[in-house]
């Protein structure tokens, strides 16, 4: 656009009185509809939601949320899956009281939004619910799991590539105490790590897909990608899960059962080694969704989500064989 226009565009907007932002200003310039800040939720079944709800709705919310405010959410979530479901009622309740909507669809709600977070605690409705929102070309964070199976993630991903739309999922150990600091070089580069969180289990999901995925999300975020084989040793309290990376490098993850629940672990660096913990909350993954919401990079690569998913696939395949390691790299395939 030659620099006259550009001005003369400028002047009018600002005329007009509509220059808030760079989103608006850019908006004004280009003729391209800014995304806006009016946030929906699916899925009620999560404290997950009620915490997002409580930061962002806030009687004086705080600057780094840069004004996104949950405007409407659809409550469902599981209807089989009695933790959740038992959750359902007070949590609408509890969000209803921060002036949120309440809608009575997904379709009700996209047409009250403009990004979307998807809570519901059940990774088997994932992808169904994504593909909604997809469709609808508002940008998307999905909650831990991203899904039930690789196989849905991946589609998921396809999706998103198909209707350009960006998507991305996180558990919030990603951002647990410390790990900023193995990112930022402090202890070297990472030779290994041993993470470890709650595995409670879930009949309707994979094993690790229902809540040790918060300590394997932790493990890939110190270690990054290139697993290639998992093993696994599970017994009713513990999952010990061995991942064997290409360049071999060991990282391990331990999932209990029994005994106080904990988040954290160590990270062995070519310099010396630093221990994570303790887990603060949520506001360092909101802070990383709000800003995805404003540029649309995901701060996770597709990359790393598969494979750990993968590797939690491999872990479950490995616990039916005894032990046995499973060759990670096989399941990838699948979807390259």
């Amino acid at each position: 656009m030659h620099r006259r226009k550009f001005v003369k565009i400028l002047g009018a907007a600002s005329a007009a009185g509509i220059i808030g932002s760079n989103r608006e200003v850019m908006a004004a310039v280009t003729g391209k509809k800014a995304a806006g800040k009016r946030v929906g939720i699916i899925g009620l079944d999560t404290s997950h939601a009620v915490a997002f709800v409580k930061a962002l709705n806030a009687a004086n919310p705080d600057a780094k949320w840069l004004g996104y405010k949950v405007v409407a959410a659809y409550p469902y979530g599981s209807r089989d899956i009695k933790s959740s479901v038992d959750r359902i009622a007070g949590y609408t309740e509890e969000v209803k009281q921060n002036h949120v909507t309440i809608a009575t669809s997904i379709r009700e709600l996209l047409s009250l939004v403009d990004v979307v977070l998807l809570e519901t605690n059940d990774g088997r409705l994932h992808l169904e619910q994504a593909l909604q929102v997809l469709k609808a070309r508002k940008p998307l964070f999905i909650d831990k799991p991203m899904a039930a199976s690789l196989k849905d993630g991946h589609a998921i991903f396809e999706a998103a590539r198909r209707y350009k739309t960006p998507v991305f999922s996180s558990s919030s150990l990603r951002f647990i105490t410390g790990m900023q600091e193995v990112k930022n070089g402090k202890i070297g580069n990472v030779i290994g790590a041993e993470t470890y969180s709650p595995a409670k289990l879930e009949a309707t999901h994979p094993d690790l897909f229902w809540y040790g995925i918060h300590g394997v999300e932790t493990l890939f975020t110190a270690m990054g990608t290139g697993c290639k084989t998992v093993r696994r040793i599970y017994t009713a309290d513990t999952d010990i899960v061995i991942g064997t990376w290409e360049d071999g490098r060991v990282g391990t993850f331990r999932g209990t059962r029994a005994g106080k629940d904990g988040f954290g672990g160590t990270v062995f660096g070519a310099t010396n080694q630093l221990v994570l913990g303790p887990f603060t909350g949520y506001d360092p993954l909101l802070m990383e969704i709000v800003r995805f919401f404003e540029t649309g990079n995901a701060p996770v690569p597709e990359a790393e989500t598969l494979e750990i998913m993968a590797f939690m696939e491999a872990a479950d395949l490995s616990k039916k064989s005894g032990g046995e390691p499973v060759d990670m790299t096989l399941l990838l395939k699948k979807y390259v």
